[in-house]
């Protein structure tokens, strides 16, 4: 797990249209939206992926707080539904199937939601700062046409 201090960097460079390549710790992702808005359909589009990270994130939290405990945890499935408010999410829900009663259950989810990075970060969000970096290779900056 990552101390307070440490950072993680993220690449995306633009692939043209709606669609982006993400390059991150050794792995390359596609980022694309919808044919009918526009984008190829090749990859999902960034929201899914936020959506995405959130159920992964928070299953392997609560897998995590079952192994601490020592709870048998089988057939974990957590689902992760947003509802769109405009550019955002007005809410988002997670929803856990899995194999232990409520009793058992919720102590583990207490846990995991204190350990589930991705749910920390979108509940006390992050100062986001944006800055213009040097173009690539000495190239335009993607879209904006601007060296």
């Amino acid at each position: 797990m990552s101390r307070t201090g440490d950072s993680k960097e993220v690449v995306s460079r633009w692939d043209g249209g709606w669609r982006a390549r993400v390059d991150v710790g050794g792995f390359s992702f596609l980022v694309d939206e919808p044919a009918e808005v526009g984008g190829t359909g090749t990859g999902p589009m960034p929201t899914e992926y936020l959506l995405g990270s959130l159920a992964s994130c928070y299953t392997l939290a609560l897998a995590w707080a079952a192994r601490r405990r020592e709870v048998t945890l089988t057939d974990l499935e957590v689902r992760v539904v947003g509802e769109y408010d405009g550019p955002r999410y007005r809410r988002i829900r997670l929803v856990v199937h899995c194999n232990l009663d409520d009793e058992t259950l919720k102590p583990l989810l207490e846990l995991a939601s204190r350990a589930c990075y991705v749910s920390n970060t979108l509940a006390r969000p992050p100062e986001i700062e944006v800055t213009r970096g040097e173009a690539p290779s000495g190239g335009a900056c993607g879209p904006c046409g601007s060296a």
